[in-house]
């Protein structure tokens, strides 16, 4: 696997999540993901229909930014946070996802509340450097 490909890799899954989760378009998202997607979240019906639905449902706010981004032959993992989604916390999350033939194949996630300054053990915010503005 050459570096290039890492990088498109990465690049792919950065694009489709900002087509699916911030610009929140349907028919381009159908192009990232696989027909066959298979999907690991327990919180999340299966298949790329199962996705696309939840994202359906999830209010208008909702919003996916990403702070790092790891590639490893046909797996990429993302670290990013999902905001806006109508919860108390904006969630931090670990998204692994398989890339096959140019689209998004297989998916896992990782995710948690994110802790305010005052919830923070280690005093360190879990995504970025600074804690969430909770005003």
């Amino acid at each position: 696997m050459t570096r290039t490909t890492l990088e498109q890799n990465k690049a792919l899954v950065l694009e489709a999540f900002d087509t699916l989760f911030n610009r929140r378009d349907y028919s381009a998202a159908t192009r990232f993901w696989s027909d066959h997607y298979i999907q690991h979240s327990a919180h999340i019906a299966p298949g790329r229909d199962g996705l696309f639905n939840l994202v359906r449902s999830a209010p208008s706010t909702l919003k996916y930014e990403n702070q790092l981004t790891v590639a490893e032959g046909d797996y990429v993992i993302a670290h990013g946070r999902f905001s806006g989604h109508g919860r108390p916390a904006a969630w931090v999350a670990a998204d692994i996802v398989r890339v096959e033939d140019g689209r998004l194949a297989e998916h896992w996630d990782v995710l948690q509340d994110e802790a305010t300054e005052t919830q923070s053990q280690s005093g360190l915010p879990m995504f970025g450097d600074r804690f969430p503005d909770l005003r």
